[in-house]
Protein backbone atom coordinates (compact mmCIF):
# COMPACT_ATOMS: atom_id res chain seq x y z
CA UNK A 1 0.00 0.00 0.00
CA UNK A 2 1.64 3.31 -1.07
CA UNK A 3 1.89 6.33 1.19
CA UNK A 4 -1.20 8.52 0.70
CA UNK A 5 -0.48 11.16 3.39
CA UNK A 6 1.96 13.81 2.22
CA UNK A 7 3.49 17.19 2.93
CA UNK A 8 1.66 20.12 1.34
CA UNK A 9 2.10 23.73 0.28
CA UNK A 10 0.47 25.09 3.42
CA UNK A 11 -0.90 28.62 3.67
CA UNK A 12 -0.62 30.46 6.99
CA UNK A 13 -1.87 34.00 7.62
CA UNK A 14 0.62 36.72 8.52
CA UNK A 15 0.48 39.75 10.81
CA UNK A 16 -3.10 39.30 12.00
CA UNK A 17 -4.99 38.33 15.17
CA UNK A 18 -4.82 34.53 15.16
CA UNK A 19 -7.52 34.36 17.82
CA UNK A 20 -9.94 36.04 15.42
CA UNK A 21 -8.60 34.09 12.44
CA UNK A 22 -9.35 30.56 13.70
CA UNK A 23 -12.94 29.44 14.24
CA UNK A 24 -14.43 26.04 15.03
CA UNK A 25 -15.76 23.60 12.40
CA UNK A 26 -18.88 24.78 10.57
CA UNK A 27 -20.93 21.71 11.54
CA UNK A 28 -20.68 22.43 15.27
CA UNK A 29 -23.38 24.20 17.30
CA UNK A 30 -25.82 23.65 14.42
CA UNK A 31 -28.78 24.00 16.81
CA UNK A 32 -27.28 27.00 18.57
CA UNK A 33 -27.06 29.93 16.14
CA UNK A 34 -26.37 32.17 19.12
CA UNK A 35 -22.88 30.62 19.33
CA UNK A 36 -22.15 31.74 15.78
CA UNK A 37 -23.68 35.14 16.45
CA UNK A 38 -21.15 35.54 19.28
CA UNK A 39 -18.30 34.50 16.97
CA UNK A 40 -19.47 36.99 14.34
CA UNK A 41 -19.57 39.78 16.89
CA UNK A 42 -16.09 38.90 18.20
CA UNK A 43 -14.46 38.65 14.77
CA UNK A 44 -16.08 41.68 13.17
CA UNK A 45 -14.35 42.66 9.93
CA UNK A 46 -10.95 41.23 10.91
CA UNK A 47 -9.40 38.59 8.64
CA UNK A 48 -10.91 35.28 9.66
CA UNK A 49 -11.73 31.83 8.41
CA UNK A 50 -15.27 32.67 9.55
CA UNK A 51 -15.61 34.80 6.41
CA UNK A 52 -14.73 31.81 4.21
CA UNK A 53 -17.22 29.27 5.57
CA UNK A 54 -20.99 29.01 6.04
CA UNK A 55 -21.95 27.67 9.50
CA UNK A 56 -24.56 24.95 9.22
CA UNK A 57 -26.64 26.83 11.79
CA UNK A 58 -27.25 29.38 9.02
CA UNK A 59 -27.91 27.02 6.11
CA UNK A 60 -31.70 27.39 6.28
CA UNK A 61 -31.51 31.18 5.96
CA UNK A 62 -32.52 32.82 2.67
CA UNK A 63 -29.11 34.43 2.14
CA UNK A 64 -27.16 31.15 1.95
CA UNK A 65 -26.33 31.56 -1.75
CA UNK A 66 -24.95 35.04 -1.13
CA UNK A 67 -22.95 33.77 1.86
CA UNK A 68 -21.29 31.19 -0.39
CA UNK A 69 -20.50 33.81 -3.03
CA UNK A 70 -19.15 36.13 -0.34
CA UNK A 71 -16.89 33.38 1.02
CA UNK A 72 -15.39 32.89 -2.45
CA UNK A 73 -14.83 36.65 -2.86
CA UNK A 74 -13.12 36.79 0.52
CA UNK A 75 -10.70 34.03 -0.49
CA UNK A 76 -9.73 35.94 -3.62
CA UNK A 77 -9.28 39.15 -1.64
CA UNK A 78 -7.04 37.52 0.94
CA UNK A 79 -4.88 36.13 -1.86
CA UNK A 80 -4.71 39.50 -3.61
CA UNK A 81 -3.80 41.23 -0.36
CA UNK A 82 -0.87 38.87 0.20
CA UNK A 83 -2.29 37.72 3.51
CA UNK A 84 -0.66 34.30 3.36
CA UNK A 85 2.78 32.90 3.83
CA UNK A 86 3.30 29.79 1.68
CA UNK A 87 5.16 26.97 3.45
CA UNK A 88 6.31 24.80 0.56
CA UNK A 89 6.22 21.01 0.91
CA UNK A 90 5.73 21.11 4.66
CA UNK A 91 3.87 19.58 7.56
CA UNK A 92 2.70 21.41 10.67
CA UNK A 93 3.05 19.53 13.95
CA UNK A 94 0.61 20.90 16.50
CA UNK A 95 -0.29 20.50 20.13
CA UNK A 96 -3.81 21.38 21.22
CA UNK A 97 -4.25 22.01 24.95
CA UNK A 98 -7.82 21.13 25.86
CA UNK A 99 -9.92 22.59 28.66
CA UNK A 100 -9.10 19.59 30.85
CA UNK A 101 -5.38 20.36 30.49
CA UNK A 102 -4.57 17.38 28.24
CA UNK A 103 -2.45 17.98 25.12
CA UNK A 104 -3.63 16.40 21.87
CA UNK A 105 -1.04 15.96 19.13
CA UNK A 106 -1.74 16.46 15.45
CA UNK A 107 0.05 16.61 12.12
CA UNK A 108 -1.33 18.72 9.26
CA UNK A 109 -0.65 17.39 5.77
CA UNK A 110 -2.61 16.39 2.68
CA UNK A 111 -4.20 13.14 1.57
CA UNK A 112 -4.56 11.83 -1.96
CA UNK A 113 -8.30 11.61 -2.64
CA UNK A 114 -7.62 8.75 -5.04
CA UNK A 115 -6.85 6.68 -1.94
CA UNK A 116 -10.10 7.64 -0.15
CA UNK A 117 -13.58 6.22 -0.59
CA UNK A 118 -16.70 6.66 1.54
CA UNK A 119 -18.52 3.69 -0.01
CA UNK A 120 -19.21 1.18 2.82
CA UNK A 121 -18.02 -1.69 0.60
CA UNK A 122 -14.70 -0.01 -0.18
CA UNK A 123 -11.29 -1.41 0.65
CA UNK A 124 -9.57 1.95 0.15
CA UNK A 125 -6.56 2.93 2.23
CA UNK A 126 -8.56 5.84 3.68
CA UNK A 127 -12.14 5.08 4.69
CA UNK A 128 -15.14 6.69 6.28
CA UNK A 129 -15.98 5.50 9.78
CA UNK A 130 -19.67 6.25 9.55
CA UNK A 131 -22.39 6.05 6.93
CA UNK A 132 -22.28 9.05 4.60
CA UNK A 133 -25.58 10.85 4.10
CA UNK A 134 -25.32 11.56 0.38
CA UNK A 135 -27.93 14.33 0.56
CA UNK A 136 -25.46 16.32 2.66
CA UNK A 137 -22.81 16.32 -0.08
CA UNK A 138 -24.32 18.67 -2.73
CA UNK A 139 -24.58 21.70 -0.38
CA UNK A 140 -20.94 21.23 0.58
CA UNK A 141 -19.94 20.83 -3.06
CA UNK A 142 -21.45 24.24 -3.75
CA UNK A 143 -19.14 25.67 -1.11
CA UNK A 144 -16.07 23.98 -2.64
CA UNK A 145 -16.77 24.53 -6.33
CA UNK A 146 -15.38 27.87 -7.35
CA UNK A 147 -13.45 28.21 -4.08
CA UNK A 148 -9.82 29.23 -4.51
CA UNK A 149 -8.85 27.92 -1.08
CA UNK A 150 -9.73 25.20 1.40
CA UNK A 151 -9.41 25.14 5.17
CA UNK A 152 -9.88 21.71 6.75
CA UNK A 153 -11.76 20.54 9.79
CA UNK A 154 -11.12 16.88 8.89
CA UNK A 155 -9.49 14.82 11.63
CA UNK A 156 -7.85 11.71 10.19
CA UNK A 157 -6.96 8.84 12.50
CA UNK A 158 -4.13 6.33 12.38
CA UNK A 159 -3.80 3.14 14.45
CA UNK A 160 -0.13 3.74 15.28
CA UNK A 161 0.48 1.56 18.33
CA UNK A 162 4.14 2.61 18.55
CA UNK A 163 3.23 6.30 18.09
CA UNK A 164 6.13 6.45 15.63
CA UNK A 165 4.62 9.10 13.34
CA UNK A 166 4.00 11.66 16.08
CA UNK A 167 7.37 10.94 17.67
CA UNK A 168 9.07 11.60 14.34
CA UNK A 169 7.00 14.76 13.78
CA UNK A 170 7.72 16.10 17.26
CA UNK A 171 11.45 15.49 16.88
CA UNK A 172 11.56 17.23 13.48
CA UNK A 173 9.32 20.20 14.38
CA UNK A 174 11.13 23.50 14.06
CA UNK A 175 9.90 27.07 13.73
CA UNK A 176 6.85 27.98 15.80
CA UNK A 177 4.32 29.33 13.29
CA UNK A 178 1.49 29.99 15.75
CA UNK A 179 0.93 29.85 19.49
CA UNK A 180 -2.30 31.33 20.89
CA UNK A 181 -5.53 30.83 22.80
CA UNK A 182 -8.47 29.79 20.61
CA UNK A 183 -11.65 31.82 20.80
CA UNK A 184 -14.85 30.67 22.50
CA UNK A 185 -13.10 28.55 25.16
CA UNK A 186 -11.44 26.32 22.56
CA UNK A 187 -8.25 25.88 24.57
CA UNK A 188 -4.72 26.66 23.39
CA UNK A 189 -2.90 25.65 20.20
CA UNK A 190 0.74 25.73 19.19
CA UNK A 191 2.04 24.76 15.74
CA UNK A 192 5.58 24.14 14.55
CA UNK A 193 6.75 23.76 10.97
CA UNK A 194 8.36 20.62 9.52
CA UNK A 195 10.23 21.13 6.25
CA UNK A 196 13.30 19.93 4.37
CA UNK A 197 14.95 16.86 5.88
CA UNK A 198 12.21 16.69 8.52
CA UNK A 199 9.64 15.87 5.81
CA UNK A 200 11.72 12.87 4.72
CA UNK A 201 11.92 11.60 8.32
CA UNK A 202 8.15 11.89 8.78
CA UNK A 203 7.52 10.26 5.39
CA UNK A 204 9.64 7.29 6.44
CA UNK A 205 7.66 6.94 9.67
CA UNK A 206 4.37 7.04 7.76
CA UNK A 207 5.60 4.42 5.28
CA UNK A 208 6.73 2.16 8.14
CA UNK A 209 3.35 2.57 9.82
CA UNK A 210 1.49 1.65 6.62
CA UNK A 211 3.65 -1.46 6.22
CA UNK A 212 2.90 -2.49 9.82
CA UNK A 213 -0.85 -1.93 9.40
CA UNK A 214 -0.90 -3.91 6.17
CA UNK A 215 0.87 -6.81 7.85
CA UNK A 216 -1.44 -6.67 10.87
CA UNK A 217 -4.67 -6.51 8.89
CA UNK A 218 -5.83 -8.53 5.90
CA UNK A 219 -3.38 -7.40 3.21
CA UNK A 220 -6.06 -7.05 0.54
CA UNK A 221 -8.45 -5.20 2.83
CA UNK A 222 -6.02 -3.13 4.91
CA UNK A 223 -7.08 0.33 6.05
CA UNK A 224 -4.29 2.77 6.88
CA UNK A 225 -6.36 5.78 7.93
CA UNK A 226 -9.91 6.36 9.14
CA UNK A 227 -11.84 9.62 8.99
CA UNK A 228 -12.54 10.40 12.62
CA UNK A 229 -14.29 13.72 12.03
CA UNK A 230 -15.36 15.74 9.01
CA UNK A 231 -16.29 12.79 6.79
CA UNK A 232 -18.92 14.76 4.84
CA UNK A 233 -16.39 17.50 4.20
CA UNK A 234 -13.88 15.00 2.81
CA UNK A 235 -16.62 13.17 0.87
CA UNK A 236 -17.56 16.48 -0.76
CA UNK A 237 -13.95 17.13 -1.74
CA UNK A 238 -13.84 13.63 -3.24
CA UNK A 239 -17.08 14.26 -5.18
CA UNK A 240 -15.70 17.55 -6.53
CA UNK A 241 -12.50 15.82 -7.62
CA UNK A 242 -14.40 13.02 -9.40
CA UNK A 243 -16.50 15.66 -11.19
CA UNK A 244 -13.42 17.63 -12.27
CA UNK A 245 -11.17 14.71 -13.19
CA UNK A 246 -12.67 13.84 -16.62
CA UNK A 247 -11.84 17.34 -17.90
CA UNK A 248 -8.13 16.96 -17.11
CA UNK A 249 -5.30 15.29 -18.98
CA UNK A 250 -3.41 12.42 -17.34
CA UNK A 251 -0.54 14.76 -16.49
CA UNK A 252 -2.90 17.36 -15.00
CA UNK A 253 -4.59 14.73 -12.85
CA UNK A 254 -1.31 13.92 -11.14
CA UNK A 255 -0.67 17.46 -9.93
CA UNK A 256 -4.01 19.24 -9.70
CA UNK A 257 -4.53 20.76 -6.20
CA UNK A 258 -8.13 19.53 -6.01
CA UNK A 259 -6.88 15.93 -6.01
CA UNK A 260 -5.46 16.51 -2.54
CA UNK A 261 -7.24 17.55 0.64
CA UNK A 262 -5.67 19.07 3.73
CA UNK A 263 -6.32 17.16 6.97
CA UNK A 264 -5.05 16.89 10.51
CA UNK A 265 -3.71 13.42 11.30
CA UNK A 266 -4.03 12.13 14.87
CA UNK A 267 -3.14 8.84 16.53
CA UNK A 268 -6.15 7.05 17.97
CA UNK A 269 -3.92 5.88 20.85
CA UNK A 270 -3.19 9.46 21.98
CA UNK A 271 -4.39 9.55 25.62
CA UNK A 272 -5.89 13.00 25.00
CA UNK A 273 -8.27 11.65 22.36
CA UNK A 274 -11.58 10.75 23.91
CA UNK A 275 -14.60 9.47 22.04
CA UNK A 276 -17.75 11.27 23.10
CA UNK A 277 -21.22 9.97 22.24
CA UNK A 278 -23.38 11.96 19.85
CA UNK A 279 -26.83 12.28 21.34
CA UNK A 280 -30.20 12.59 19.59
CA UNK A 281 -32.91 15.24 19.95
CA UNK A 282 -36.26 14.51 18.28
CA UNK A 283 -38.55 17.48 17.66
CA UNK A 284 -42.15 17.82 16.57
CA UNK A 285 -43.34 14.47 17.91
CA UNK A 286 -45.94 12.97 20.24
CA UNK A 287 -43.65 12.69 23.25
CA UNK A 288 -45.54 9.88 24.97
CA UNK A 289 -45.72 7.84 21.76
CA UNK A 290 -41.97 8.07 21.26
CA UNK A 291 -41.27 7.20 24.89
CA UNK A 292 -43.51 4.17 24.61
CA UNK A 293 -41.75 3.03 21.44
CA UNK A 294 -38.32 3.22 23.08
CA UNK A 295 -39.59 1.47 26.22
CA UNK A 296 -40.92 -1.38 24.09
CA UNK A 297 -37.33 -2.15 23.03
CA UNK A 298 -35.87 -1.93 26.53
CA UNK A 299 -34.12 -4.82 28.27
CA UNK A 300 -33.48 -5.64 31.91
CA UNK A 301 -29.80 -4.79 31.51
CA UNK A 302 -27.49 -3.46 28.82
CA UNK A 303 -26.53 -0.06 27.39
CA UNK A 304 -27.99 2.80 29.45
CA UNK A 305 -30.13 5.21 27.40
CA UNK A 306 -31.49 8.29 29.15
CA UNK A 307 -34.65 9.88 27.77
CA UNK A 308 -35.29 13.53 28.66
CA UNK A 309 -38.40 15.60 27.97
CA UNK A 310 -40.26 18.59 29.38
CA UNK A 311 -40.80 17.66 33.00
CA UNK A 312 -39.40 14.13 32.80
CA UNK A 313 -36.28 11.98 32.76
CA UNK A 314 -35.97 8.20 32.54
CA UNK A 315 -33.17 5.71 31.92
CA UNK A 316 -33.84 2.44 30.09
CA UNK A 317 -31.45 -0.24 28.84
CA UNK A 318 -30.82 -1.61 25.34
CA UNK A 319 -29.76 -5.23 25.05
CA UNK A 320 -26.07 -5.80 24.32
CA UNK A 321 -27.02 -9.02 22.54
CA UNK A 322 -28.57 -7.05 19.67
CA UNK A 323 -25.41 -5.11 18.75
CA UNK A 324 -21.98 -4.13 20.09
CA UNK A 325 -23.11 -0.48 19.83
CA UNK A 326 -26.08 1.19 21.51
CA UNK A 327 -26.51 3.60 18.61
CA UNK A 328 -26.83 0.68 16.18
CA UNK A 329 -29.95 -0.38 18.10
CA UNK A 330 -31.40 3.08 18.63
CA UNK A 331 -30.90 4.68 15.21
CA UNK A 332 -33.09 2.29 13.15
CA UNK A 333 -35.76 2.53 15.83
CA UNK A 334 -35.81 6.34 15.62
CA UNK A 335 -35.66 6.35 11.81
CA UNK A 336 -38.71 4.08 11.66
CA UNK A 337 -40.63 6.18 14.19
CA UNK A 338 -40.01 9.42 12.30
CA UNK A 339 -40.94 7.81 9.00
CA UNK A 340 -44.25 6.62 10.46
CA UNK A 341 -45.12 9.51 12.76
CA UNK A 342 -43.17 12.54 11.54
CA UNK A 343 -40.68 14.69 13.41
CA UNK A 344 -37.09 15.78 12.87
CA UNK A 345 -33.81 14.56 14.37
CA UNK A 346 -30.81 16.60 15.49
CA UNK A 347 -27.41 15.22 16.45
CA UNK A 348 -26.12 16.94 19.56
CA UNK A 349 -22.76 17.09 21.37
CA UNK A 350 -23.06 17.43 25.13
CA UNK A 351 -25.71 16.04 27.48
CA UNK A 352 -26.31 19.51 28.94
CA UNK A 353 -27.32 20.84 25.52
CA UNK A 354 -29.68 17.86 25.06
CA UNK A 355 -31.40 18.63 28.37
CA UNK A 356 -31.80 22.29 27.45
CA UNK A 357 -33.28 21.53 24.02
CA UNK A 358 -35.53 18.77 25.40
CA UNK A 359 -37.32 21.25 27.65
CA UNK A 360 -39.20 22.51 24.58
CA UNK A 361 -42.70 21.13 23.88
CA UNK A 362 -42.92 18.13 21.54
CA UNK A 363 -39.25 17.31 22.03
CA UNK A 364 -37.43 14.26 23.38
CA UNK A 365 -33.70 14.08 24.08
CA UNK A 366 -31.89 10.73 24.06
CA UNK A 367 -28.55 10.62 25.86
CA UNK A 368 -26.34 7.75 24.64
CA UNK A 369 -23.33 6.04 26.22
CA UNK A 370 -19.96 6.30 24.45
CA UNK A 371 -17.97 3.67 22.54
CA UNK A 372 -14.45 2.39 23.17
CA UNK A 373 -12.04 4.01 20.71
CA UNK A 374 -9.94 0.84 20.45
CA UNK A 375 -12.88 -0.79 18.67
CA UNK A 376 -12.90 1.71 15.80
CA UNK A 377 -10.32 0.28 13.38
CA UNK A 378 -11.29 -3.39 13.90
CA UNK A 379 -14.96 -2.47 13.62
CA UNK A 380 -14.57 -0.66 10.29
CA UNK A 381 -12.16 -3.23 8.80
CA UNK A 382 -14.35 -6.18 9.78
CA UNK A 383 -17.82 -4.77 9.38
CA UNK A 384 -17.72 -1.64 7.24
CA UNK A 385 -18.88 1.79 8.36
CA UNK A 386 -20.52 2.43 11.70
CA UNK A 387 -24.05 3.88 12.02
CA UNK A 388 -24.12 7.59 11.25
CA UNK A 389 -23.15 9.91 14.08
CA UNK A 390 -21.87 7.08 16.28
CA UNK A 391 -19.20 9.06 18.10
CA UNK A 392 -17.53 12.42 18.35
CA UNK A 393 -13.87 13.10 19.00
CA UNK A 394 -14.34 15.30 22.03
CA UNK A 395 -16.93 17.94 22.81
CA UNK A 396 -17.92 20.62 20.30
CA UNK A 397 -15.35 23.16 21.53
CA UNK A 398 -12.60 20.55 21.17
CA UNK A 399 -13.18 20.08 17.44
CA UNK A 400 -10.63 21.21 14.92
CA UNK A 401 -10.54 24.94 14.30
CA UNK A 402 -9.97 26.20 10.76
CA UNK A 403 -6.40 27.48 10.65
CA UNK A 404 -4.03 26.18 7.95
CA UNK A 405 -5.15 26.33 4.33
CA UNK A 406 -4.15 25.30 0.82
CA UNK A 407 -5.07 26.21 -2.73
CA UNK A 408 -7.78 24.30 -4.56
CA UNK A 409 -7.06 25.77 -7.99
Amino acid sequence: MPNCFHAADILLPQRISMKKWACVACDQFSSQPEYWDEVTAFVGDAPSTLHMIVPEAYLDRPDTRERIASSHRTMEKYLEDGLFRVCRRSFVYLERTLQNGKKRQGLVGQVDLEAYDFDPASYAAIRATEATVRERIPPRMRLLEGAALEFPHVLLLCDDRKDAIMQAARSMAGETVYDFDLQQQGGHICGRLISGLGVSVVNAAVSDYIAAVTARQNENHAMAFAVGDGNHSLASAKACWEKLKPSLSEAQRLEHPARYALVELENIHDPAIEFEPIHRVIRGVDVQALLATVRSHAAADGYPLTMVWDGGRETVFLSREKSPLAVAILQPLLDAFIQDHGGTMDYIHGADVVCSLASQPGTVGLILPGMEKENLFPGVVQGGVLPRKTFSMGEAREKRYYLEGKRRQ
